[in-house]
């Protein structure tokens, strides 16, 4: 038990005490005046009944009003004891819950830190990734592209060259073309010999060498042309019945020859002589002229066009390769990312937690603080509230007191009432010296004062009063007060702990 629940105790019982006493022996008391004694005014005696009833009224409202404060004052004493109770253990509450989450909120920034870090870098990584992806793709159709346009470059020469190979081929058949064979000496009139190539047409054949094979067919007149040459060199003859035969020699491409012919026709003009003489072949061979070139660039040029066409089949490979390559890291980096993004979700759930918890334990804390401010507002109000009772007895016992040490007097009788009056002034003053002060204001109830007569002037001064020894009279207040209260705290004790 505290000392101020003590004292409040000890001057509630004090209360209490006297309010027993006033009611049981219908006595006055009075809280000892320290310094002076009250003044003594006389007047009638209905007067002065009429001003201790009056005091007296304002003595018990006020002591009432003291009982009440002091209850509030303990109840509110209580629970501010409560409430700072409460508080204390809010905040070891607090205290625990912080260093036990402390190092939780620590390892979960420290996870989020982590975890976000590792998005980023993911994140980074992702988009590096995909960068990559998408320049490769490019890369990809790019070659994609350049193995169309060599597919088509190849197609290209190869139909060139399969159309310079179809006309080698054909000149190396051999065309027929048209062939005349003029004199020599006037290149304007037919040779003599014309008569025997009657088909005035030549066969040419283009030879592997770029050299023409020019063949002439001999109509007849077989057994008189003995010989054909070009240059010095045999024409070949390859009969083709009794009287012809193709005449075959080997030149480059041009647009005439000249060829020596050897004519013996004794079989039917034995007086001519074998006659030698010159023709001039008017036959064009230069259709061929460049046509074997044509073909060597036409194959060199699909040679190209193929390799190339290799060599970008393999970039295009090697880069979709590549691609494929960068687009496996990708999607790999996108999931990467995604789990990073999922521990970096959780961590700072976890951390959110961990903070929650801190701020709840903090929160309650704050509520028990603003629970036991309140509650010592209400305790000082109380106090306040008791003091200002207090107060407003003592200026009530003080009223009690002077109406109590009024005088009274008749026409009849003054000299019984200065008598009186002196008596009660003497009364005064002993009660004044032996009463020590209560630590509490203390209840008087309205006294029973007879009216003073002709016959008895000092009947006023007869009222019975409690004994004004200073401790003795505490002590008797407190220990009445004491037995009354426990009459009636111990079966609410007994009820709030049954």
């Amino acid at each position: 038990m505290t000392s101020h629940v003590k004292n409040t105790l000890v001057t509630t019982a004090a209360i209490a005490g006297a309010l027993a006493a006033t009611t049981l022996f219908n006595t006055t008391t009075v809280k000892a005046d320290t310094t002076s004694s009250a003044p003594v005014t006389t007047t009638t005696s209905a007067t002065k009944d009429t001003a201790i009833a009056s005091a007296q009224a304002k003595v018990n409202s006020a002591s009432a009003a003291v009982v009440s404060a002091q209850a509030a004052y303990g109840s509110a004493s209580t629970a501010a004891s409560d409430a700072a109770a409460k508080t204390a253990a809010a905040s070891a509450s607090a205290a625990a819950t912080s260093a036990a989450t402390s190092s939780a909120v620590a390892n979960a920034q420290a996870a989020a830190d982590s975890a976000a870090t590792a998005k980023s870098t993911a994140d980074a990584n992702l988009a590096k990734a995909q960068s990559n992806a998408a320049a490769t793709s490019r890369a990809k159709s790019m070659t994609s592209a350049a193995v169309v346009s060599a597919q088509s470059a190849v197609a290209s020469a190869s139909a060139k060259a399969s159309d310079v190979d179809s006309a080698v081929a054909s000149a190396e058949a051999g065309q027929t073309v048209t062939a005349n064979l003029m004199k020599s000496s006037d290149p304007t009139q037919a040779s003599a010999a014309q008569q025997y190539f009657a088909t005035k047409t030549a066969i040419v054949k283009l030879l592997p060498s770029g050299q023409v094979q020019i063949t002439i067919p001999l109509t007849s007149g077989l057994e008189y042309l003995t010989e054909v040459s070009y240059n010095g060199v045999d024409a070949t003859f390859t009969k083709t019945g009794d009287h012809s035969a193709n005449i075959t020699f080997t030149a480059d491409p041009a647009t005439s020859y000249t060829l020596a012919m050897t004519m013996d026709i004794r079989s039917v003009m034995p007086l001519m002589p074998i006659m030698h003489e010159t023709a001039l072949l008017d036959v064009d061979t230069t259709i061929f002229n460049g046509l074997l070139a044509a073909k060597s660039a036409a194959d060199a040029a699909l040679t190209s066009a193929q390799a190339a066409l290799s060599t970008a089949e393999t970039n295009a490979a090697t880069v979709a390769q590549v691609a494929s390559n960068a687009a496996s890291a990708a999607t790999a980096a996108a999931t990467v990312a995604s789990d990073a993004a999922v521990v970096a979700t959780s961590a700072a759930t976890n951390l959110t937690s961990a903070q929650a918890a801190n701020s709840t334990a903090q929160a309650a804390l704050t509520s028990a603080q603003a629970v036991q401010s309140a509650a010592d507002a209400v305790l000082v109000t109380a106090k306040a509230n008791l003091d200002s009772a207090n107060a407003a007895l003592t200026s009530a016992q003080a009223e009690l007191k002077s109406a109590q040490n009024i005088v009274v007097v008749t026409p009849s009788s003054s000299a019984a009432s200065s008598a009186s009056s002196a008596a009660t002034a003497t009364s005064n003053v002993a009660s004044s010296a032996s009463t020590t002060t209560v630590t509490s204001a203390v209840v008087a109830t309205p006294a029973t004062t007879k009216k003073a007569t002709s016959s008895t002037p000092a009947s006023s001064t007869t009222a019975k009063t409690l004994p004004q020894t200073g401790n003795e009279n505490q002590s008797a207040l407190v220990a009445l007060g004491l037995a009354i209260l426990t009459l009636g705290i111990y079966p609410m004790m007994k009820r709030k702990h049954a």
